[in-house]
């Protein structure tokens, strides 16, 4: 198995090297030979499903297929909550009891956090940012004397050794101030220093690592290229290896990289086709530790001019014939999208992390704004459909602190599967948020228009979410295909079994015995509050409902399910919505057994919004299942192809 060199956990990537790979390795079970060539005269798949596969040759598509399995199912795989809930499983030792900081960490944590809430009050001026399209250096050094840039750090190399969970309430706070300088210390700390820590040697640690932990130098992890967005492994950049040995030559160019122009150490991934004898030769990718003053290492634009999170420098590269030492590899030649794909984990946590930081400050100020704004004679906040957005806003608020907190808890207690729920974290927290941002201004009206005001700020740095670290409508077919692989895994056993019944008579009836139990009853989903009871058994049910439907969708479409986008959507909205509601009720089950601190009418207060999440999320994840029977797909196709004829 391959493992993290540092923490020892096996690598998780949860970008996709290409989605018809993913969908390929995860429906395999139905059809092995899906992708092979039916003759010397077929260079295509013929399949009877329409979508972008048809134009992939079969032997294309097997390549995507082995790429993906070496990436993503190499080793044996751990089941992790979200995983199992496909499975119609609840593994509640993941979730409860609820998070909370180590008692000897909270006396400094909560100093931290009030040293970086004074700095954002008195020293980050967030529309100033975002008018000047530029952090001053002044913000910057400072955030450095607070130790945010190297917070996670260990202390031998100047940080200052918090966990993941004590992080993201940093960054909650950093995030609710300034999503410009969020994004900063997120790539700076979350993704770009992650994989010298995660990775590098001790000598790489030793040599880099100390002055971009105290902030004197600045990361960026340099992935994005004009082919290479969400299809992570198109990478077109070249590393060469001289004739010396002694280092590599770097050709093409990087766009769209945060920090990418202002950056001293920079993680750039290039290809170094066959070095590692992988089972994709051309598209063996290698992470290499990069800094400007290397000849050949060009700015092509510093500040790339853009509508949101407009404070941050996001770069354009280019290199030419730039020399890089071999000492400068970073892991393993080949292993570069294994680095790339996992710290992306982890930025993700810390997004998640950003996004509840916004949605409290849109919480505060629409509730606000609706108790002292008088229409027809009454605050705004005595109408039923301004309650209802308060409401709507407020749940959410405190299931996305409860989801970023069950993830970051992961990271700190070594898990190794979270994938999954990283990136339902990303997806439902950055839809949320947009939701959650848009009704403020609805709330607000046209006082949220203006540019003395922060909100209109807040819908653009919001609507970027939904795009960067992973593009939202990519993340839900990985997360519907990924969770599906254990299923068709399970089914087809049984598949193998009924061919030879009398060998695996235990396997058809152990199948059998399942079926049957998981129609007659639900998984045990513990909680310690007798409030919480009723709450907790529909909870159960949902994931009994969703499990089984997981199964007749994978048994009805087979293989077609790799071009089911309309079902993967509805499978990775329901399985988001029982993730982000099993967090809530963990988190409200620690409010309501005397497990947390807070004076009883807060508590009750939590309780209520907590409980009302949950209600939604009931709701929603009915509506799901039930649309993957009832719903006009067919009207959707023929109606979106109608209007691309025109075009």
């Amino acid at each position: 198995m391959n493992l993290c060199p540092r923490f020892r956990f096996p690598l998780c990537p949860t970008y996709r090297p290409s989605l018809v790979a993913i969908f390929l390795v995860a429906s395999r079970s139905y059809n092995k030979n899906i992708a092979a060539p039916q003759s010397a005269t077929t260079p295509t798949l013929s399949l009877s499903y329409r979508g972008f596969l048809m134009a992939l040759s079969a032997s294309q598509i097997e390549q995507q297929r082995k790429e993906a399995e070496e990436l993503l199912f190499s080793g044996p795989q751990k089941l992790g909550f979200a995983k199992g809930l496909f499975l119609g499983l609840f593994n509640a030792p993941l979730l409860f009891p609820y998070p909370r900081l180590k008692p000897e960490e909270v006396a400094t944590t909560q100093a931290a956090l009030e040293q970086v809430r004074q700095f954002c009050e008195t020293s980050i001026d967030a529309a100033g940012i975002d008018r000047d399209a530029r952090i001053p250096d002044s913000v910057i050094q400072g955030l450095g004397r607070l130790g945010v840039l190297g917070m996670t750090a260990p202390t031998e190399f100047g940080g200052r050794n918090f966990s993941q969970l004590a992080y993201t309430k940093v960054m909650e706070i950093i995030g609710g101030h300034c999503a410009s300088t969020a994004v900063f210390v997120n790539a700076h700390h979350s993704i770009g220093i992650r994989a010298l820590l995660l990775f590098g040697t001790k000598e790489q640690q030793a040599k880099w690592l100390p002055p971009l932990v105290d902030g004197s130098k600045l990361a960026a992890f340099a992935l994005t290229e004009e082919q290479a967005g969400s299809d992570a492994g198109n990478v077109q950049t070249t590393a060469t290896p001289t004739e010396d040995g002694k280092g590599f030559l770097l050709n093409g160019s990087k766009r769209w990289i945060t920090n990418g122009g202002i950056a001293d150490v920079l993680t750039v991934m290039a290809r170094t086709p066959g070095l590692a004898g992988g089972a994709n030769k051309k598209k063996e990718i290698t992470a290499f530790l990069v800094t400007p003053d290397m000849p050949g290492f060009k700015v092509v634009n510093a500040r790339m001019p853009k509508n949101s999170i407009r404070g941050t420098a996001t770069g354009q590269l280019a290199f030419e014939n730039m020399f890089v030492p071999k000492e400068n590899v970073l892991w393993q030649v080949g292993k570069g999208l294994r680095i790339a794909l996992t710290v992306l984990d982890f930025g993700r946590t810390t997004f998640g992390a950003s996004c509840t930081g916004v949605a409290k400050a849109c919480v505060a100020a629409a509730s606000k704004h609706v108790k002292q704004r008088v229409q027809f004679e009454q605050p705004l906040a005595e109408f039923e459909l301004v309650k209802q957005k308060i409401a709507w806003m407020a749940a959410h608020t405190f299931a996305m602190e409860a989801t970023t907190a069950q993830c970051a808890s992961f990271i700190d207690r070594g898990f190794e599967d979270f994938m999954l729920e990283t990136a339902m974290l990303k997806v439902w927290s950055t839809d949320a948020l947009w939701r959650i941002v848009n009704d403020t201004m609805q709330l607000l009206g046209g006082k949220s228009f203006f540019l003395d005001q922060p909100y209109e700020r807040w819908m653009r740095d919001a609507r970027l979410n939904l795009v960067g670290e992973g593009a939202n409508d990519v993340l839900r077919a990985f997360i519907a295909m990924y969770g599906i692989k254990p299923v068709a895994d399970q089914l087809l056993k049984v598949y193998n079994a009924a061919f030879n019944p009398l060998k695996e008579f235990g396997t058809l009836l152990n199948f059998g015995g399942s079926q049957i139990a998981a129609r007659l009853r639900v998984p045990d989903v513990p909680v310690r509050s007798n409030r919480l009871r009723p709450m907790a058994r529909e909870l159960a049910t949902r994931v009994r409902d969703f499990s089984l439907a997981v199964q007749a969708q994978v048994i009805k479409h087979k293989e077609g399910i790799l071009f089911r986008q309309y079902v993967q959507e509805r499978i990775a909205d329901a399985a988001c919505e029982l993730y982000a509601a099993s967090c809530t009720l963990s988190r409200l089950d620690s409010l309501l057994s005397g497990t947390a601190n807070g004076n009883a009418a807060e508590i009750e207060r939590d309780a209520q919004i907590g409980l009302y999440f949950l209600k939604l999320a009931n709701r929603r994840v009915k509506q799901c299942l039930v649309a993957l029977q009832d719903n006009d797909d067919a009207d959707t196709t023929q109606t979106a192809d109608a209007v691309l004829s025109r075009y």
